[in-house]
Order: C-alpha cells, then sequence, then structure tokens
C-alpha cells in the first residue's frame, strides 16, 4: 500500500468490499439525486405543470455526466451541498436549469436518495448472510454426528457433536435474517413532502390540487421502483429509521462475535481451526504460532458495529421539531461505517465457515479425558439392573470420582475412573459392557437428527429462496 500522506480509512483500504464501497460512494449518491430530479420533472410534466419534454429529456440526457469538479467549486461559494449540484447540473442541461428542483428541499434527494443506498446495501448484506448460513449449513451436515465436548460456564459439560454446535451459531444468523428481512420490508420512501412535511410548496404549484399532489409523490416514488412512503414526515425522514436499521447491523455483527470467540477457544483447544494459509506468520516472534487472526479481526469490527446503533439512538432523539441539521456530519459517518463494517465481518466469517480444520481425533482424546465422569450414571444404572444397591454404588462412585480427579489436577496424569471401577468388585457385573457403556455416540442424545431436523425445517427454505446468490467466497485482502 503507497502512503499518500493523509489517513486512509482501514474499512475501504483493508476490510470492506469494492461493492459496499460503491454503495455510499459519491458516485451513487450524486446519480441518485439526478434520478430523483428526472423523476420530480417528468411527473411535474406528466400533471400540467409549466415542464417541458424537451426539458426532461436533456435532464436524462446529463444524468450520468456529472463535473465534480464544477460542483466542488459551486459548493465552495455557496456553502450548500444540493444547490452545489443543482447549478452543476444546470450548467449543462441549461434549459432544464429553471425547472430543476421545482418545488423541492433538500430533503427531497438526500432523504429519498439515502433511503435507497440503505435499502441496496441491506440487499448485499443480504446476499453475504444467506451465504455464511450455506456455508455452516454444510459444516454442520458434515459433523453432525462427531460427539464432542459441551460446555457450559466454560466447564466440561453433557456431549453434544460438533455439527449440533454449529447450529447455535446458523441459529443466531436465521434470527438476524428475519430481522434484516423485516427491516427491509418496512423500508419506505421520504416522498415528496416539500420543505416542513406539509407539501405547501407543492400545492402552491398545483393551485390547491390536493389529489395532484397526492399523484405527483405517487408517480414520483414509483418511476424510482417503489410504492411505500411514509405518511408523515418533518423535513426528514425519521431517523429512527437508521436506528431500527442500525440495530440489525448490530445483530448480525453479535452474531459473527459470538462465532469468533467460540472458535477463538475451539483453537486454543487444538480441535477446530480457522484457515491458516501456507506463507502466513502468527507471530513476528514466534514462529510456530497459528492466531487465529480472522476470527480476532470479526470481534474487532463486531465491537466496534456494538458501539453505532447507540450514536444513531442520540441523533433520533435529539431532532428538533420538523428537523435540525446537526444529524448531517454524523450521518454521513455512521450509516456508511456500519454497513462497511458488517460487509467486513460477511467476508471474513464467509472465510472462516467455509474453511473450518477439525481435528477429530483430539476432540475424541477430550471427550475420552471426561466421559469417564459422565458415564458414571449410566454404569451405576448397569449394575442397579443387575442387582447391584443404587445407594451403595452412588457412594463408592462418589469415592472413586475423587481419587481420579486428583489423579487428574494433583498428579497430572489421565483419567484413571475407569481403571478403578475395573478393579472394584461392586461393578463386576458390567465389566464386559464398560465399552459400549463408554461409547460417545450414547451421550450426545438428538444431536445429530436435532442438527438434520432443524435445518430441513429451518434453514433450507431460507437458502431456496436465495439459491441465485450462493456460492459466494469470502474475500480476505489482508
Amino acid at each position: 500500500m503507497i502512503d499518500n500522506g493523509i489517513y486512509n480509512n482501514p474499512l475501504t483500504t483493508r476490510y470492506a468490499s469494492k461493492e459496499m464501497q460503491h454503495a455510499f460512494s459519491d458516485e451513487k449518491r450524486f446519480k441518485l439525486w439526478r434520478k430523483l430530479w428526472v423523476a420530480l420533472a417528468e411527473a411535474e410534466m406528466e400533471l400540467g405543470l409549466n415542464v417541458s419534454q424537451e426539458q426532461v429529456d436533456e435532464l436524462k440526457a446529463y444524468a450520468d455526466d456529472i463535473d465534480y469538479e464544477l460542483a466542488a467549486q459551486f459548493e465552495r461559494e455557496v456553502r450548500h451541498d444540493v444547490m452545489a449540484h443543482v447549478k452543476a447540473y444546470g450548467a449543462y442541461a441549461k434549459k432544464a436549469m429553471p425547472i430543476i428542483h421545482l418545488g423541492a428541499t433538500s430533503c427531497f434527494v438526500d432523504c429519498n436518495s439515502e433511503a435507497i443506498m440503505l435499502d441496496d446495501a441491506l440487499d448485499i448484506l443480504m446476499k453475504k448472510l444467506v451465504n455464511v448460513m450455506d456455508k455452516l449449513k454444510n459444516f454442520a451436515l458434515r459433523y453432525r454426528s462427531v460427539p464432542t465436548l459441551g460446555f457450559t460456564h466454560l466447564q466440561p459439560a453433557q456431549l453434544t457433536t460438533v455439527g449440533k454446535r454449529a447450529t447455535l451459531w446458523l441459529q443466531d444468523l436465521e434470527m438476524d435474517y428475519y430481522s434484516l428481512l423485516n427491516v427491509k420490508n418496512s423500508l419506505r420512501l421520504r416522498g415528496v413532502k416539500g420543505t416542513t412535511g406539509t407539501q405547501a410548496s407543492f400545492l402552491e404549484l398545483f393551485n390547491g390540487d390536493e389529489n395532484k399532489v397526492k399523484e405527483l409523490e405517487k408517480r414520483v416514488v414509483e418511476k424510482l421502483g417503489y410504492s411505500k412512503v411514509y405518511g408523515v414526515t418533518g423535513q426528514t425522514y425519521p431517523r429512527k429509521l437508521d436506528y431500527n436499521v442500525l440495530c440489525v447491523l448490530s445483530q448480525i455483527a453479535q452474531s459473527a462475535y459470538k462465532f469468533s470467540n467460540d472458535i477463538r477457544i475451539l483453537q486454543n483447544m487444538k480441535e477446530i481451526e480457522e484457515p491458516f494459509e501456507k506463507k502466513q506468520i502468527g507471530s513476528s516472534a514466534m514462529a510456530y504460532k497459528r492466531n487465529p487472526m480472522r476470527s480476532e479481526r470479526i470481534g474487532a469490527l463486531a465491537r466496534y458495529m456494538l458501539s453505532l446503533p447507540i450514536n444513531s439512538a442520540i441523533t433520533a432523539s435529539t431532532q428538533w421539531f420538523e428537523r435540525t441539521l446537526d444529524d448531517s456530519a454524523n450521518r454521513r459517518i455512521v450509516n456508511a461505517q456500519a454497513f462497511l463494517t458488517v460487509d467486513a465481518i460477511l467476508n471474513i466469517y464467509m472465510n472462516v465457515a467455509e474453511n473450518l480444520v477439525v481435528y477429530e481425533k483430539v476432540i475424541a482424546k477430550h471427550v475420552r479425558a471426561e466421559l469417564p465422569f459422565m458415564a458414571t450414571e449410566n454404569i451405576m444404572m448397569e449394575c442397579v439392573k443387575d442387582g447391584g444397591n443404587r445407594q451403595e454404588l452412588h457412594e463408592r462412585i462418589r469415592v472413586l470420582s475423587m481419587e481420579a480427579g486428583k489423579n487428574v489436577k494433583v498428579e497430572g496424569k489421565e483419567n484413571n475412573l475407569i481403571e478403578l471401577i475395573k478393579q472394584d468388585e461392586m461393578f463386576q457385573s458390567v465389566w464386559n459392557r464398560l465399552d459400549d457403556v463408554l461409547d460417545a455416540k450414547n451421550y450426545v442424545g438428538r444431536a445429530p437428527s436435532q442438527t438434520v431436523e432443524f435445518i430441513e425445517n429451518e434453514i433450507q427454505p431460507i437458502l431456496d429462496e436465495y439459491a441465485e446468490y450462493l456460492g459466494a467466497t469470502g474475500d480476505v485482502r489482508v
């Protein structure tokens, strides 16, 4: 990377995709402004205002031909970005200049374009989210029957399976999917509302004809591919929209954070590793290390994302009456950075999920170290079936378990509980059945079938809905 002597945002230089960067680019924003101005002028012409077809055609001809240097020059003069672009547009579309932005306020282009940008960016995240779900689905099914230690309080607990654990990560994303879908379905444009949301300027243009004002708004939003608008607004769309969107992004980050922490712990246990490339360096000092840098990066980015919704909450809370401009500079930063952050998180999540390395023999070793303690209930029940006294058996197992625990914790040796049981005649009736009793698959309950049922019933229908988008690969540039 070449140092150009100025600060570069790592979200754009290192982490987020070009696709998401474009979604919040000036080029996209300003082309949407022009698309809005074209739609407004065309709808006004159709409804009988003094706007000619020639003027509309001229606006369309220059819609993608933006002179950014000229717009910047105008903005330095007028200190108003929307009017600067009106002037830059009119400098080329000279015949249309008198009717550009007719009856509108700045938020006609600002808010409507931003709502569209949020909508498009949510589409990008949706495609990546379902791809992560697809990769976790494949992982869960592949390892649905591999027993592994379950953990509660980060202490070994009843067995589960590697695949069943993956369904917990998957279920988090399923919840995020429905939250994302809900916010997309509820998203709407500000519409054509005028300076304080009363549509007074348009009512004046149409000589008091309210039906034409309503039809104008309907036609404009339809030309932009939408049908829903906010019934009432002040000057802006409700800033709670930003908060609602960022809350969904935060939920995705939370799910990824939990996954990344689990992988980091499992990598410490040498059970599962994230991908580690042939020439990758884990540590500048310790050449042997295989650090979980991808999972750590997910956590780092997620932590930043979790801090952002409160920013939007404050903005929504402090809008005075019909609007105040102290939201503008803030929102230019927070909305884009939230999407860039979650885009980066999902890119890495995809990469890790499709390249996880599972060390089944290490997992089995850890299971064998704890299973004797977990199997004692079954051993005791088998002895009772053969005529043993439950209370006496329970006390004897307690004593032997304490001895085995001391062997492990104090002496640093292997768990020898089964050897102690094999030497105790109270358990003689099950000596020849201990291998069956100690089969780890007897202790995973319905984990394998739960995994299959959950995926078939809840995950696969979602993936079928987005089948054309599946197959993406997570790109980790650095």
